[in-house]
């Protein structure tokens, strides 16, 4: 009887340890890249770092513009460099998402807010050409393997709505291809597509399943360039393939795909989404697809894993509570039946005012039950958005940690984790949100330097935990603020718990039935480990949240 007892005993120590290993076996595993979870870092590619001066003027764009809407030196390059530097690793990216890098029109505008240049990439010359401010083929090519070198995703903006403003010497397109009025009123779902967004902006007429003939100005261009025979070629295979009508969309559908299967990039944030019929995003979604499969096919050494390509939509005004559908009034459309993985949600920064736990549970709730299987993307400020969370900078912290603790997948704009002033005097309009990145603060303030550190543990955190961005969400206790978060993909489970709002100094918290008792456990944010035990851990750390793991 005794023997058994040993025996049994014997067994349960055996087993408790094998649990622990297995624990610990598993935080070994290499993090799965989850988009639903992703790390976005969102940057106007002028606005970012000038990596070659060389570039920085070009068709003459050198006019007098209003504050801060003329070209300031950011490029491809610039970008690369950082990615080589490291400083996306360090703040916890995975993707990166840029401005439109396609040849923008060459001259500018005054629309009432001082004279403007493309800088931002939204007024589109040339689909099959990147700007020359911007960088080169070459340029493209390279940022993009760096990336994935190190492991972050390229994400476009692709532009399908709209040309560039008319300009002396950037002429209408043809009427075949564009509308010039009515201006959107936004009563309907036709007074919202079938409309231009503002004046001297030309609409692609999106709608149309008429042949047009290529427009006499690209053709010209194109024959300047020694690209026309090549050009026209690729667009013969192109609707030989597919069998589409040569309608406007399905050439700029063909032209945005093409950077996918010779660049490889990984993703589309589709610009003015609810402004296009939601049928010809399912479309571009299907040639994504092709053309990611085509790529994939053709460099089967550089492949980052099975995910497949990502399409993220501006759908202006949806957020989260909307659920799968966007309401125009008089017609509700489901975007993620028509090609999109993902929406911006638009809501986030006023949803972050609420406590954290109203937060966080409605946000998880939500996207494993009604979203399951899609995501939003959440964001505290933006380059458009003139009402962020934060607009004076004096919430840094609480953006980042409500930001990447939150479901879903993250949007970091650039300078959000280091403070970069959003209200510039002298500009008008967006372009107060647009500023140079800022990078002399980022070497030199001390308090610049404390909120980018902040920044850098919570998306390391959760970039080496798909959990907290797409994971299930509980709540262990409301005093201590202490949760956790469970995450499974296949064999891969991933499991951490987080407290916020907690006393400096030594505090200890439970971790609920996450973590075995015995098992080694890691505060991510101070560096501090402990013991679980009884289903709990006391840490000592000077800062009041914590981010267990365990200890690898």
């Amino acid at each position: 009887m005794k023997k058994n007892v040993l025996l049994l005993a014997l067994l349960a120590v055996f087993i408790s340890s094998n649990e622990t290993q297995a624990q610990h076996k598993k935080t070994n595993q290499t993090a799965p890249f989850v988009w639903e979870g992703a790390n976005l870092y969102f940057l106007l590619t002028d606005r970012f770092n000038n990596g070659d001066p060389n570039n920085d003027v070009n068709f003459n764009r050198n006019k007098e513009t209003g504050k801060l809407r003329g070209f300031m030196g950011g490029d491809i390059k610039g970008i690369t460099q950082k990615i080589e530097e490291g400083y996306f690793d360090q703040l916890g990216i995975n993707a990166i998402w840029m401005t439109p890098l396609v040849e923008q029109i060459h001259d500018g505008t005054d629309e009432g807010t001082g004279y403007s240049y493309g800088f931002h990439g939204y007024w589109t010359k040339d689909w099959t050409a990147l700007d020359p401010n911007f960088g080169t083929a070459e340029d493209l090519k390279t940022m993009v393997e760096k990336a994935h070198q190190h492991g972050i995703r390229i994400v476009f903006d692709g532009v399908i709505n709209h040309t560039g403003p008319v300009t002396p010497q950037d002429a209408v397109w043809p009427e075949s291809w564009v509308r010039t009025s009515p201006a959107c009123d936004y009563k309907n779902y036709a007074n919202t597509t079938a409309c231009t967004l503002v004046a001297n902006l030309p609409d692609t007429r999106t709608e149309s399943e008429q042949n047009v003939e290529l427009p006499a100005a690209l053709v010209e261009k194109w024959k300047k360039e020694g690209r026309y025979e090549q050009e026209v070629k690729e667009l013969d295979a192109f609707f030989a393939r597919t069998g589409y009508p040569r309608a406007p969309k399905y050439y700029i559908i063909k032209w945005l795909t093409d950077y996918i299967s010779e660049y490889g990039i990984d993703g589309y944030r589709a610009d003015t989404a609810k402004h296009i019929e939601e049928g010809v995003w399912a479309e571009f979604k299907k040639q994504c697809n092709y053309a990611f499969a085509t790529w994939k096919k053709n460099n089967p050494k550089k492949v980052l894993d099975n995910n497949a390509f990502y399409t993220t939509g501006e759908v202006s005004g949806y957020n989260i509570s909307g659920g799968l559908y966007y309401d125009f009034g008089d017609k509700k459309v489901n975007y993620f039946a028509n090609g999109f993985n993902s929406l911006i949600n638009f809501e986030f920064k006023n949803e972050a005012k609420k406590d954290y736990e109203s937060l966080f549970s409605y946000y998880s709730n939500t996207l494993q039950k009604e979203l399951k299987g899609f995501g939003v993307l959440n964001y505290v400020s933006s380059h458009d958005d003139a009402t962020p969370f934060d607009g004076k900078r004096e919430k840094t912290f609480e953006s980042a940690t409500k930001l990447l603790l939150t479901p879903g997948t993250a949007q970091v704009y650039y300078g959000d984790e280091s403070g970069r002033n959003l209200v510039i005097e002298g500009t008008q309009g967006d372009a107060t949100l647009r500023s140079f990145m800022n990078w002399d603060d980022i070497k030199n303030n001390p308090t610049t330097k404390k909120t980018l550190t902040h920044w850098q543990k919570l998306g390391q955190f959760r970039k080496n935990h798909p959990a907290v961005g797409a994971g299930i969400h509980l709540q262990i206790s409301a005093t201590p603020y202490v949760f956790s978060r469970t995450f499974t993909q296949g064999k891969y489970k991933d499991q951490v718990v987080v407290g916020l709002n907690l006393v400096k100094g030594k505090k200890t918290i439970p971790t609920g039935t996450i973590f075995k008792n015995g098992a080694k456990v890691k505060d991510a944010y101070s560096g501090k480990e402990a013991v679980v035990a009884n289903g709990k851990v006391t840490i000592d750390s000077e800062f009041d949240l914590v981010l267990l793991e365990l200890k690898k």
